[in-house]
Order: C-alpha cells, then sequence, then structure tokens
C-alpha cells in the first residue's frame, strides 16, 4: 500500500517512468527492506498461509539471500523475462540468470516436487494471492495519498512555526554582552564591633555649640580668601 501512495505523491515522475508497474515494484521491494518498515511487529512476524503448502514455499524463500528471493519471484512469479528481470534487480543478464539458477536448484532441494519451472510458477502465483490484505483501489490510494500530503505538510509548517518563535525568543532573550559571573561572599572576620554612641557630656555639647557658630565650620584664618 505504502509503494501505491509513493506512486500517487510522485507521479509525475511515474507517469514518465518506462515501466510504472516496475517502478511501483521496485518502490515495495525498498519498503520491504526498510529497517523503518520491521520495526512494525505485523511486519516483522507476517501470518503465515493457512495451506500448509503454501507455508513450506514461504518458508523455502525466505531462506533464500534476497537478490536471489527477488529474482525467482520476478521471474517464475511475476512473469518477467530475463533482461527485464536483469534491469529490475539492477544486475546483468548472466548475473541475473545465474541467480535463477541457484534459487531454483536452492527450493527444488527443499521442495523437490517445484523442480519444474511450470509448477513452481503456478505455486508462486497462488502464494502471492493467498495474501490476507486486499488489493488497494485507485480511490482509496489518492485518498491516502492526499491525506499522507497534507499531514506532512501541515507537520512542515507547525514545525516552521516553532523553530521561528523559537529562533525569535532567543534573540529577544539572550543577553547582548558578557556578563562575569558573581563570586560567592564569603564571611569576613576579626573586625571590632561597632559601638552605639551614646548622649553627649555637658562638655561636650557646649564644644559642639561653640563649633556650630564658627564661620565656615572652622576658625576664620582658615577660610581661604577671595583675591
Amino acid at each position: 500500500m505504502r509503494a501505491f501512495r509513493l506512486a500517487w505523491q510522485r507521479w509525475p515522475e511515474v507517469a514518465h517512468d518506462r515501466d510504472p508497474a516496475g517502478w511501483v515494484r521496485a518502490a515495495t521491494y525498498d519498503c520491504a527492506l526498510s529497517p523503518w518498515h520491521r520495526l512494525r511487529l505485523r511486519d516483522r512476524h507476517p501470518d503465515p498461509p493457512p495451506d500448509p503448502a503454501d507455508r513450506a514455499l514461504q518458508q523455502a524463500l525466505l531462506r533464500l539471500p534476497p537478490s536471489y528471493r527477488r529474482t525467482l519471484v520476478l521471474y517464475d512469479g511475476v512473469g518477467l523475462d530475463l533482461p527485464d528481470t536483469a534491469a529490475e534487480t539492477e544486475a546483468s543478464t548472466p548475473a541475473t540468470a545465474n541467480r535463477l539458477m541457484h534459487a531454483r536448484e536452492a527450493v527444488a532441494a527443499c521442495l523437490p516436487e517445484l523442480a519444474d519451472p511450470a509448477e513452481l510458477h503456478r505455486r508462486l502465483v497462488r502464494l502471492g494471492s493467498a495474501e490476507r490484505s486486499p488489493a488497494p483501489g485507485s480511490r482509496d490510494i489518492r485518498t491516502a495519498g492526499e491525506r499522507s500530503i497534507r499531514v506532512w505538510t501541515r507537520s512542515a509548517l507547525a514545525l516552521t512555526v516553532t523553530v521561528t518563535a523559537a529562533t525569535a525568543l532567543t534573540l529577544e532573550t539572550a543577553p547582548t554582552h558578557y556578563l562575569a559571573p558573581v563570586s560567592p561572599g564569603h564571611a569576613v572576620q576579626g573586625l571590632p564591633v561597632p559601638g552605639s554612641l551614646g548622649p553627649l557630656s555637658r562638655d561636650a555639647l557646649k564644644l559642639s555649640t561653640k563649633l556650630r557658630k564658627e564661620a565656615g565650620g572652622g576658625p576664620e584664618r582658615l577660610v581661604p580668601q577671595a583675591r
């Protein structure tokens, strides 16, 4: 389903492709091997086919290397010819023929009744049609693709607004100059205890009154003279 949604989202590219069906198959293969795809429990442990013979064929296919399994499915299952299979698997035609031969031998070693290519093709088609998920319709694909585009667009806009707001807040609250850290205070020891001033004595009071009456706060001879 995801491969069809990707095809809808990139339809201008897919429409100009020489083989749109091959583009969807390649996208399906990439999605199946994606690490994110394997995080889903139902994709990591898919439900086995109900038929014991189909389960045995599925186990035999899973024992093959991914490149051999893809070559066998495309050639004997989908029905592509050898050059198209080589082009889709991004390999040369002799390498593809070698992979196909070894894949058939490995499957025939597990299931001798599938040594005949015609019987192998029939069983692969039956195994593919036994998939429980229904084939998506064009309307469902378009609806899911448009919904996915809207979700991604809104997420991108929300992320842009968040980053812009965070940047503006940082520029507003960040200091414009270096502020030296304040050293922690320490208690000062050995200072005398400040004494409290009591009432003035009679002599001290007379002296204070006399000093207040002096001009300029002191003797006249200490006041500077203007010249």
